[in-house]
């Protein structure tokens, strides 16, 4: 399985090649040469396995030069002992047909995990064949959840230096210290001066830019990111939409005319992983894309212009503060019939006029696909409030849009058929927000936040957060956009 560019085809490199190097030298995203199909007999045997033998057979279907057992070694480091009760992604059923997929047990308890927990091992087993043991620097953009998942999953691994940068006033107090308390010794933290469109952007830059290309060469560096633009990343979101469909099965739901899936997504490559998912064969009905106030993907599938020239909210749903959308670009190239041409002169678009428009056809099998829809933070409140009420559950405030949002689909709709709504993070992240969408006014301290949203709704908070407290800070750095660079540089001891 050769992997080729959103923005060039005729590029074709190996798994191990796409995952070191995370993003193509001419910015394109890579993206399987094909997509491999799951058989009903496959699905028959996947029903049968745990989560890390699911993860084995789908990604060695990805990853055509690691071996078996190099497989099993990632999914086995990746998921066994690091998620509570030994489930990664399990199904809750809030009501009737519908069900949560919790995304968060693991030990950022946000559904980052399920990738960054993997890649370090796929990152480093594509190093070993790929980079002449160059030492791998990551560098990461985060909105909140990304940047502690992947320095979670990155300290100390030998061969690699991991930078993560986000935005100074976007994320939640417990991101925030999630991200500034991290332990190792091959790990640093910048806030910078912005959003995260300008920290995604910023390191987009960097990766390609040739001049900081050279300087990392020199030193025996190379660059790669632990973003969903790295397949290695993207690649295991998947798994988790197949067990989902393994464990419908297994409860004895059968969905013969398909089942929903709704998504909390501001970058898209949680969506995306669903999309793909239905390409293997998995039988998802309608993609249900939702959005905060930066609803520039609502917009998008509404009227197939894609314009991030708009007004940037701050909200309490922050993993979603986006209004650049970098894994669109891979949902692009496969519904233009993989037209690179055509893919790169949108991202172009994109980048010199802020906004792109795509054509008919594109747009017509873009209704067929997906629902966009958005709600604002009342609405967000007023839905952590409706399903603690009526359901008993406790959602956070990105679960809270994707309930929101997929309540709206149905009733504009009438469609009941089954559905999964992905829940991306344990509520205890925001635990201000949601205390607040009770009715409770939150402590101005962090943890007895949570202590209050523990005792109000007999809810116990997960381990990694409550391990937290005490912790000593050890990043205060902050820099202008413009000066990322420079701050890598800094921090690798490079003149």
């Amino acid at each position: 399985m050769n992997y080729i560019s959103t923005r060039d085809s005729s590029i074709k490199v190996s798994a191990a090649s796409a995952i070191a190097k995370g993003i193509s030298t001419e910015g394109g995203l890579f993206v399987p040469e094909s997509i491999p199909a799951l058989t009903s007999e496959d699905f028959s045997v996947l029903c049968k396995m745990d989560y890390p033998a699911r993860a084995s057979f789908i990604l060695g279907k990805f990853l055509g030069d690691f071996t078996a057992e190099e497989v099993d070694h990632c999914t086995n480091g990746a998921y066994k002992g690091t998620f509570d009760n030994e489930k990664p992604a399990p199904l809750y059923n809030l009501y009737g047909d519908v069900d949560i997929l919790e995304l968060w047990h693991g030990p950022t308890c946000a559904f980052k995990d399920l990738a960054l927990q993997i890649l370090p091992f796929l990152l480093t087993t594509s190093a070993s064949k790929v980079s002449g043991g160059k030492k791998t620097v990551i560098l990461v953009a985060t909105s909140g959840d990304t940047g502690k998942a992947a320095l979670e999953g990155f300290k100390d691994v030998d061969g690699t230096e991991i930078m993560v940068f986000y935005p100074s006033e976007g994320v939640s107090p417990m991101q925030k210290l999630q991200m500034d308390t991290q332990e190792g010794k091959n790990v640093s933290v910048y806030a910078i001066k912005g959003n995260f469109d300008d920290a995604q952007s910023g390191v987009k830059r960097i990766f390609t830019d040739p001049e900081m290309g050279e300087k990392l060469k020199e030193n025996n560096m190379l660059f790669s990111s632990a973003n969903s633009i790295n397949w290695g990343r993207l690649a295991p979101q998947i798994v988790y939409y197949v067990s989902a469909y393994c464990d419908l099965l297994n409860g004895g739901k059968n969905p013969e005319n398909g089942f929903n899936v709704t998504v909390p997504t501001g970058n898209f490559g949680n969506i995306l992983a669903a999309y793909y998912a239905k390409l293997m064969g998995v039988p998802v009905a309608k993609l249900i894309c939702a959005s905060n106030a930066n609803k520039v993907l609502t917009d998008f599938l509404e009227t197939g212009v894609y314009d991030r020239n708009r007004s940037f909210f701050t909200t309490i749903s922050p993993s979603m503060d986006i209004l650049i959308s970098s894994n669109l670009e891979r949902m692009l190239f496969e519904i233009s019939n993989r037209d690179d041409k055509k893919t790169s002169q949108w991202q172009k678009a994109l980048k010199d006029e802020g906004k792109y428009q795509v054509d008919a056809d594109v747009k017509a099998k873009l209704d067929d696909l997906f629902y966009g829809g958005f709600c604002d933070d009342e609405k967000t409140k007023e839905t952590i409030k409706a399903v603690y009420d009526k359901y008993g559950y406790l959602c956070d405030t990105h679960t809270a849009v994707a309930i929101a949002v997929y309540e709206e689909y149905k009733a504009k709709t009438g469609d009941e058929r089954p559905a999964v709504i992905a829940s991306t993070a344990s509520p205890y992240k925001f635990a201000a927000s949601v205390l607040d969408a009770l009715g409770e006014k939150p402590s101005n301290d962090e943890f007895e936040t949570v202590e209050q949203l523990s005792k109000l709704t007999k809810t116990t908070p997960p381990a990694p957060i409550n391990a937290l407290r005490g912790k000593e800070v050890r990043f205060n750095n902050i820099c202008e956009p413009e000066n990322m660079a420079d701050a890598v540089l800094e921090y690798l001891n490079i003149k």
